[in-house]
């Protein structure tokens, strides 16, 4: 054997081994946030190397409408943080998009449902916006305490601006879960200070992970992935993407989705859970024999294809069959109210809860809107009946919006009890 080739077999044990280290490192979900062109897209495109963005109407008006995924592997050579592959991988990250559109905000509540951390960000030249304050609030309402936050485009201002929106920023978190929260100058278009970033997310503690309990996986979207003129021996079946928050699924498991498909009957709304096999599973481009919860993952099914296409299956829960709860369209929730209306300029002041008010409410990576029934003032417990009926989890946290000059704006949240 000559050098060159004992080098290359060399380098090729050493790739092998280190493919080997990626399968075991930690994995951590995490949010990028903030308001409308402040960078998300373009800081998350240098921190995964690719963009979220993959919707064509997205892309025509160039901001996030889904909630977009891209994931990464942080590798760690001697003291600086790179996703370009070199020195050791250090952690395995699932990147997820939400839009800052105040118009979407719903979508952005059902993203902030399926992360462990979350990014912020505020670009340097505009400063704090309404929905940087509302997206902060989801964050609270989600009791999401890992937050870094990105002073994005600090390009595009002088030394003293980019200061002066840093004690800004200070004087907003203060008081609040993202007090001690680190900040990080950068510019997402120059490049500058990504692998700050990349070390800060390195440094978060993983949350622990609970994989004794039943299944619960959260869909965040749903695919057909046949193109047009498939053979049908070639056809997938339905795929479904999102976080399994508890236990373990493994392909071939049997597992049912709830709340399920919608049927009319004698001209009402009934919901019909669907029951199926686990074809094969998908962590970023890794096909795996089972997951456990940490990344975002796919999961081919042997469901129809129509039943899954153009997101048709977002905000229900998948679990092995017969364990998830009935499906429900009353709900009780102990509430917890903010002081001020965040997402508006005026900040006004959150009115009390009403019986017979309506509220937009957003249970893991579903909304529905529930009308009030009872207020016990006492414990702080409401009652609501549903419009969309939804599978309640005890203890899971509820954003809750109200409606405000035709918005939906997040007033408070609450937990299922």
């Amino acid at each position: 054997m000559t050098d060159k080739s004992k080098e290359k077999a060399k380098e090729t044990k050493k790739e092998k081994k280190e493919k080997g280290k990626e399968k075991e490192i930690e994995e951590l979900n995490v949010g990028v946030v903030g308001h409308i062109d402040h960078g998300k897209t373009t800081l998350l495109s240098r921190l995964a190397g690719k963009f979220a963005d993959t919707h064509s109407e997205e892309l025509r008006r160039g901001i996030t409408i889904k909630l977009g995924y891209a994931d990464t592997t942080i590798y760690k050579k001697g003291n600086e943080y790179n996703v370009k592959g070199k020195g050791n991988p250090v952690r395995y990250i699932s990147f997820i998009d939400a839009p800052g559109h105040e118009m979407l905000m719903a979508t952005m509540l059902s993203g902030a449902a399926i992360i462990d951390a979350a990014i912020l960000v505020i670009a340097a030249n505009e400063g704090i916006k309404p929905q940087t304050m509302e997206h902060f609030s989801a964050l609270q309402a989600k009791n999401i305490k890992n937050i870094i936050i990105v002073q994005n485009k600090i390009d595009l201002v002088s030394k003293e601006q980019a200061k002066k929106n840093y004690d800004e920023i200070k004087e907003f978190v203060k008081g609040t879960i993202a007090e001690s929260a680190p900040i990080i100058p950068a510019s997402a278009q120059q490049e500058v200070n990504i692998d700050k970033v990349l070390k800060e997310l390195s440094k978060i503690k993983i949350p622990k992970r609970d994989t004794e309990s039943d299944p619960i996986l959260l869909i965040a979207r749903s695919f057909d992935v046949n193109k047009p003129g498939t053979l049908i021996k070639n056809l997938k079946g339905g795929v479904l993407g999102g976080i399994l928050r508890k236990g373990v699924l493994k392909v071939g498991d049997e597992i049912e989705i709830k709340p399920g498909l919608t049927i009319k009957e004698q001209n009402k709304e009934i919901y019909k859970p669907l029951v199926t096999k686990i074809l094969s599973l998908h962590k970023g481009k890794d096909s795996v024999k089972k997951i456990t919860p940490g990344s975002s993952i796919s999961i081919e099914t042997n469901l129809d294809p129509t039943l899954t296409k153009t997101d048709a299956l977002i905000g229900n829960l998948v679990s092995t069959k017969g364990t998830l709860p009935e499906i429900t369209n009353r709900i009780k929730i102990k509430e917890k109210l903010f002081d001020k209306v965040m997402g508006t300029e005026e900040h006004e002041k959150v009115q009390p809860l009403k019986t017979r008010e309506s509220l937009m409410l957003s249970v893991n990576t579903t909304t529905t809107v529930g009308t009030v029934e009872k207020i016990d003032k006492k414990t702080s417990e409401i009652e609501l009946l549903l419009k969309i009926p939804i599978v309640a989890l005890k203890r899971d946290n509820v954003g809750i919006a109200r409606n405000i000059g035709g918005h939906w704006r997040l007033i408070g949240y609450g937990e299922i009890v």
